[in-house]
């Protein structure tokens, strides 16, 4: 699989770099303002970037119009990685994606995928029980609540018969809990990779689903995989519950 790599010099798209190489795929080019020296060569857009089979995308949420019309002016599938992207950014993605498939999840990791299968089962289960989500991640991290504590709030929400309001953190004489609540709290600190856990807090007793990421490489991973998948699909808006769909038949 030859790959376009945005997002190149970062984090997550090192980790890509390393476990693609891994894996016998290649990085044909990297797209990143910051450059560091690469394998490959790497400029500030992917203007100059030669033929390859995916685009994979761990940037920043600026300029993906810009990213997706070149992907689709290739007819290039594209795999994002990237959170926090605004209504506008989202309604950009849903309107490529009736020209080139596109992949889009706030987390690649496949445990934390089941995490959000099991969420939602939990949720239409113990519908009454109050559900809490807590996120924590490295001190580093732009944005919050991370795009997986939202994933795991649309789950419930999806599963439940009542209809639900997001409440991020709390602070002062709030009241009682309302029961159509869903609790999101982001904590930042030191090199945590991600951690997430759920809780459904009923009378008398309290059920807790989570998971925890110990590298990045499981992110990067999960991504590789997704990407293989992606490629020669018809265009749409694909996300993880339909490559695990897959996965499980």
């Amino acid at each position: 699989m030859k790959i376009i790599l945005c997002g190149a010099c970062g984090r997550m798209g090192g980790m890509i770099g390393a476990v693609a190489a891994e894996r016998g795929d290649t990085i044909v080019f990297g797209v990143d303002l910051v450059q560091k020296p690469a394998p490959y060569p790497i400029a500030a857009d992917c203007s100059e970037a030669p033929e390859a089979d995916v685009l994979i995308d761990f940037s920043s949420p600026d300029g993906i119009a810009d990213r997706l019309r070149f992907a689709a002016d290739r007819g290039l599938p594209v795999l994002l990685g990237t959170t926090g992207f605004s209504e506008e950014a989202l309604a950009c993605i849903r309107e490529f994606s009736a020209r080139i498939p596109i992949f889009h999840s706030g987390n690649y990791s496949i445990g934390i995928n089941l995490l959000e299968r099991l969420v939602r089962e939990a949720a239409r289960i113990l519908e009454g029980f109050d559900a809490e989500i807590i996120e924590r991640h490295h001190n580093q991290k732009k944005d919050a609540p991370s795009g997986t504590a939202l994933m795991l709030a649309s789950s419930i929400e999806q599963a439940s018969a009542q209809e639900k309001e997001r409440v991020y953190s709390r602070h002062g004489m709030v009241g009682p809990r309302d029961p159509r609540e869903i609790g999101i709290h982001s904590v930042r600190g030191g090199n945590l990779i991600g951690e997430h856990e759920v809780m459904f807090a009923g009378e008398d007793e309290v059920v807790t689903l989570a998971h925890s990421a110990r590298s990045r490489r499981v992110f990067a991973t999960g991504a590789l995989r997704a990407a293989h998948w992606l490629i020669g699909r018809a265009p749409g808006l694909y996300k993880m519950d339909d490559f695990l769909s897959d996965l499980t038949v």
